[in-house]
């Protein structure tokens, strides 16, 4: 059996172990760190290398005393065109290295940065909910937009007002049903999310992601579904964790947005989020003063703060964002768009798991 200690690092008072497995320390770790997300958590990680075969890193931090200080996960992606490249997190909003300090989280994201320069990677990224002292480039056009819920539906719908209200029930003239579940709902679901994708100009991920995570954690994920009839109209996947309720992916049809579905698939979620408990809604990341930013300020949702850091290795003076990688994503993106919704249904699955998302 191949040591799970792939590579080490040693300081005057701390040694850094960069595995391809986590080791049970891991998660005990993560749940006690007040800064943690679900998806620090070794499952949601090795998640990743099992359905997409993706190369994954736990990098641990170790006291003077050989005592755990400090996790960081790294995720490395072979892109289609543009060579490899680390993040901690693709596919979710959150990850960053998680310390007993900060000069721990310095010294992970340092070794972090040596992994991937070894490995060939064009950039690391981190995407950190705190701002590190560390000279890096960081992005802060990002933010979470976070909703503190009340103890009951009724006392949402009064703070929400009279117009918001109004809007939610737009969708009632047509008898909407409302259906809340786990896998069995995973074919409507990615209907209505191909659909959008296509018209954002994006490849869409493959089902069997969205299947994989449902079977695998059922009791964190759930899908809200709004249908007409038999048709799926507007659809989101939850993911919840404790008292908070985040959704990181919704759709709804182009059709049945002046229709209100987008409002009723909303507030479901919102009020399916209170009846478990939640006291926070993840509104999931937007870009500031974006239309999606807008949308969902409107619920009340805070703008919270998040921070890229990000080392460019092509560069010896990167910036926090290539303009050039910009304008390629819009071009690649009006392009998508005027394909047939059939080929880029089949040609989403196959290019996505290798962008940086």
């Amino acid at each position: 059996m191949a040591r799970p200690v792939e590579k080490s690092w040693n300081s005057n008072d701390s040694t850094v172990h960069a595995a391809t497995q986590p080791g049970p320390d891991w998660d005990r770790y993560v749940a006690a760190h007040s800064g943690s997300s679900i998806y620090h958590r070794s499952a949601w990680v090795l998640f990743v290398r099992e359905v997409f075969g993706q190369e994954v890193w736990f990098l641990k931090l170790f006291d003077a005393g050989g005592h755990l200080a400090g996790v960081l996960p790294l995720i490395r992606q072979k892109g289609p065109v543009s060579g490899s490249f680390m993040t901690s997190l693709p596919y979710f909003n959150y990850g960053g290295p998680l310390a007993n300090t900060a000069e721990g989280a310095i010294e992970l994201m340092t070794r972090a940065r040596e992994l991937a320069r070894e490995q060939g990677c064009r950039y690391l990224e981190l995407r950190d909910t705190d701002s590190r002292s560390c000279g890096w480039p960081v992005r802060t056009d990002k933010v979470s937009m976070v909703l503190d819920l009340p103890a009951d539906a009724a006392s949402l719908a009064s703070q929400l007002g009279s117009k918001m209200r109004s809007q939610i029930r737009r969708s009632d003239r047509e008898s909407p049903a409302v259906v809340t579940g786990g896998l069995e709902l995973v074919d409507d679901f990615y209907d209505v999310f191909c659909r959008n994708m296509h018209a954002l100009g994006t490849p869409v991920y493959p089902r069997r992601f969205f299947a994989e995570l449902l079977a695998r954690f059922p009791d964190h994920c759930k899908l809200v579904l709004v249908r007409s009839g038999q048709v799926p109209m507007a659809a989101g996947f939850l993911v919840v964790s404790g008292k908070l309720a985040e959704i990181p992916w919704a759709a709804c049809r182009e059709d049945a947005k002046l229709r209100g579905y987008n409002m009723k698939l909303y507030w479901e979620c919102l009020v399916y989020a209170i009846a478990r408990g939640c006291t926070r809604f993840d509104f999931g990341r937007s870009t500031a003063g974006s239309g999606t930013f807008r949308f969902k300020s409107q619920w009340g949702a805070r703008p919270v703060q998040l921070h890229w850091h990000r080392w460019d290795f092509r560069n010896s003076n990167p910036a926090p964002e290539n303009p050039t990688d910009g304008r390629l994503r819009r071009t690649v993106g009006e392009v998508w768009k005027r394909l047939p919704l059939a080929v880029a249904n089949f040609a989403g699955p196959l290019i996505s798991p290798r962008l940086p998302w």
